[in-house]
């Protein structure tokens, strides 16, 4: 049954057809995350190890949410890791294990890339799809990318 919540359905499927876009860079980005902190050595190991858990847990709540935003939409959540991959926007690096510097900058380009989307995305839905609830999900994502870059740009410095 779909639901009857002020959006009409051609409007839904464009809030779903972009959180599925969201859903599939989120579960890359963790699975990325994940392998830098499995493959993370040399000085600062731990501080980083633990860095990145907290983001790619940080991550896996992200996903589990925007699967259930999905979800209270009517639609049906991809889930498998050929559909991620055919809609994700970030790439990945098979066989290739960073150096820390390079695991960080990595880490905070496909952060950077993620608010970017996510800011075109929130544009055109706020002026196309009129899913005021989406632009809302959508912004506070975006402010945890925008926390978790910053703390990988400061690294950098």
């Amino acid at each position: 049954m779909k639901p009857n919540i002020g959006i009409t359905e051609n409007n839904l499927q464009k809030s779903t057809t972009q959180l599925s876009m969201i859903l599939a860079d989120e579960m890359t980005l963790y699975v990325k995350t994940r392998k830098f902190h499995w493959n993370i050595a040399g000085n600062n190991f731990m501080e980083l190890h633990k860095l990145f858990q907290k983001q790619y847990s940080s991550l896996e709540e992200t996903i589990d949410q925007v699967a259930e935003r999905i979800s209270k939409l009517g639609c049906n959540t991809i889930g498998t890791m050929q559909e991620f991959l055919a809609q994700t926007r970030l790439k990945e690096s098979p066989e290739e294990y960073p150096s820390q510097k390079d695991m960080i900058r990595e880490l905070l380009e496909d952060h950077e890339s993620l608010i970017m989307e996510l800011r075109k995305n929130i544009t055109d839905s706020s002026e196309k799809s009129k899913d005021a609830g989406t632009i809302d999900f959508m912004t506070g994502i975006m402010e945890e990318h925008e926390t978790m870059a910053w703390v990988l740009r400061r690294y950098l410095n």
